[in-house]
């Protein structure tokens, strides 16, 4: 026993004290169930150090005493700020007696994924019309405990084990206190656990006061970047709306490489008012040399109530004729192949597999919370002694939202009970836009009766668009080719049709 202390003692020595160069045992203080370490942050999921080093090797001895622990909490220790509070606290007693070896999946286990919706904005992008409020001042103390509590309301009634990924979106997320997304993220953890490894995303917008705080994001827990650039123009940044400057988004950039490594993303749209395929190559090309490995492409659309439908209709603005879009979207697929990037989803490409697992979750029809005003969700309920699967939306606007959730737990506005149908139609259309498709085994899953084939191969026009070339279906499963993706939009009705027709059949 000792033998052990002794050799814990030197493990403490030689990697937390002289590798780090930090004293890594300061005051921890306790937030709900969630321990935090000021400077070491030892997660072996389940397992906590406290500030004391008596209880500490304690502890360690704990752990050590079984080897499927000990075996495990070494694959779990990280140091520094750059890794999250992803575990659940549980004292070492607790865990020895829960009969769950840590690596191991509990039985039964409900995941999901969990989306925060921030809804507040600085000002309104001409193009936008997303369910965001420009306010004067914002009660950020407010805010950030009735997301907190929407959290943990919606995770205690979807009976969570596992939030596999978080993503906070908005309106302009980074515009909230990093304090807010360690909050969150702290309540997730109280009643769920988060992969060592999972995914944390801040929608960021690169101005200036954004750009300070990245550090403050990345200490709370934020893991990767997604970097709402749109262009690095300035003219057409103000043609746009957004209240950055081309410098200013070469600057987060720059910043986002160092502290997210491999893991910032950026958002630009092509399409826009006065642009050609020349100019549009050329910024592409500009741009591929300054980001990291995870471009979103959009094109721009003229959406009712917005500026910029009323400046296109009052003759103030033009916009690219759709043919010269198409050819924008095809050449930016090319520039993008020959830069290394994949394509793995109608807007979204790749390089060194750093796609977001967040987004996938959508595409593969997994569960996922929304949190905060307007948000969407799609989980499971237990009802009648059966999960039924649910489509949820929250409260528009933040001040009745805030109202419900302080009254009530949570701010859902609507419920809609998911049938087979429902959910068949949500996987096709999401599916799809997903370069690998839809598997046989992944459909199989949501449809134990009727395969793919079944669907779709008796129908005529489903036959003509696998002989041109759109679609194809093999023993891989049901996807879209190169020209195919690009067409999606138009090939998804004649599919939903005839899984329609097909779904009444078999019942």
């Amino acid at each position: 026993m000792q033998n052990y202390i002794e050799l814990f003692s030197i493990f403490l020595r030689r990697y937390c004290f002289e590798e780090t160069g930090r004293q890594p045992f300061k005051q921890s203080t306790v937030q709900g169930s969630v321990i935090a370490v000021a400077q070491l942050q030892f997660a072996p999921c389940g397992y906590y150090l406290p500030s004391d080093l008596t209880s500490t090797l304690r502890c360690f001895l704990t752990m050590f005493l079984n080897f499927n622990i000990w075996k495990n909490c070494m694959r779990y220790i990280r140091f520094g700020s750059a890794v999250r509070r992803s575990f659940i606290v549980k004292s070492p007693a607790e865990t020895l007696n829960s009969g769950w070896n840590l690596g191991e999946e509990l039985p039964g286990m409900s995941e999901a994924a969990l989306y925060v919706h921030w809804p507040y904005c600085e000002r309104r992008c001409t193009y936008c019309n997303f369910n965001k409020y420009i306010a004067r001042a914002v009660d950020q103390e407010a805010m950030r405990y009735v997301m907190t509590k929407e959290t943990e309301t919606l995770i205690q009634l979807s009976e969570l084990k596992c939030v596999t990924s978080v993503f906070f979106g908005g309106g302009t997320p980074s515009l909230a206190e990093p304090q807010t997304i360690a909050a969150i993220l702290d309540t997730i953890l109280k009643w769920a656990h988060i992969p060592y490894n999972a995914e944390i995303t801040l929608e960021a917008n690169p101005t200036s006061s954004t750009i300070s705080r990245l550090t403050e994001f990345k200490n709370a827990g934020v893991n990767r970047l997604s970097i709402g650039l749109q262009s690095i123009q300035d003219k057409d940044l103000k043609i746009l709306g957004r209240n950055h400057t081309a410098n200013e988004a070469l600057h987060m950039l720059a910043e986002a490489k160092k502290l997210f490594p491999g893991h910032s993303s950026v958002d630009v749209i092509f399409g826009r008012s006065g642009q050609t395929l020349e100019l549009w190559e050329k910024e592409l090309q500009e741009l591929l040399q300054l980001c990291d490995n995870h471009v979103s492409l959009y094109q721009l659309t003229l959406e009712r109530g917005t500026q910029l439908y009323k400046q296109v209709q009052n003759g103030q603005l033009s916009m690219a004729e759709p043919e010269i879009v198409a050819t924008m979207y095809e050449a930016a697929r090319l520039i993008l192949r020959e830069a290394g990037f994949y394509q793995y989803e109608v807007s979204n490409f790749a390089k060194n597999n750093a796609v977001s697992h967040h987004n996938i979750n959508y595409w593969q029809g997994g569960q996922y919370i929304g949190v905060g005003p307007g948000a969407h969700g799609r989980f499971s309920l237990r009802k009648d002694g059966k999960m039924q699967r649910e489509a949820r939306i929250q409260t528009l606007e933040p001040d009745i939202w805030m109202k419900e959730v302080l009254q009530f737990g949570h701010g859902t506005r609507k419920r809609v009970a998911q049938n087979k149908l429902d959910i068949l139609e949500e996987a096709l259309v999401l599916g799809l836009r997903m370069t690998n498709g839809i598997s046989h085994q992944h459909w199989q899953k949501m449809s134990p009766t009727v395969r793919l084939q079944e669907v779709f191969s008796m129908c005529p026009e489903f036959k003509d668009l696998t002989e041109q070339g759109f679609l194809i279906l093999d023993q891989r499963g049901l996807r879209c080719s190169w020209k195919g993706l690009a067409l999606l939009d138009s090939i998804l009705p004649t599919l939903l049709i005839q899984l329609q027709v097909s779904f009444t059949d078999s019942v």
